[in-house]
Parts: structure tokens; sequence; C-alpha cells
């Protein structure tokens, strides 16, 4: 859920706002006369730079529709 504020309030707590989104993950939306002008979100990385990283990674899946066995399972632990 976002938090909207005017730009007038925002200003002199900017960056008292700007811990708020870092700590929540919540979005601000600052405005202008009552228009929504700005929206202050936290930072992500690309969401393919994650899967960029793990490609080739896998060297060999001979059962990829098969369940993982109990033995199976604890020897990835």
């Amino acid at each position: 859920m976002s938090h909207i504020v005017s730009k007038s309030r925002f200003k002199p707590h900017a960056l008292e706002y700007f811990r708020q989104v870092e700590e929540t993950g919540e979005e601000i939306i600052i405005t202008n006369h009552g228009e929504p002008v700005i929206k202050v979100i936290p930072y992500r990385e690309e969401p393919d730079a994650a899967l960029k990283s793990l490609k080739n990674s896998v060297l060999k899946y001979d059962r990829p529709f098969e369940p993982v066995s109990a033995d199976e399972w604890e020897a990835l632990k």
C-alpha cells in the first residue's frame, strides 16, 4: 500500500521518508496540489539480473518431472 504525502510536507522530512521506504519497502507518492507527481520506490536490481547469474549453472538434471526422494533431498543439503 502506498503512502501519500504533499510536496510541502515531504521536503523538510525527505530523509525520514527515504529511510521509511528503505526499511519497509513501501512506496511513497508525492503530490502537488493534490495531484500525484512523483513516486519514491525502493531500489531493486533488474529481475533478470539474478536469473542471468544462474544461466548455465545446472549441469545435469535427469528427471525434471519426478519428485525428489528423501535420500536425494538429504544429499542436496
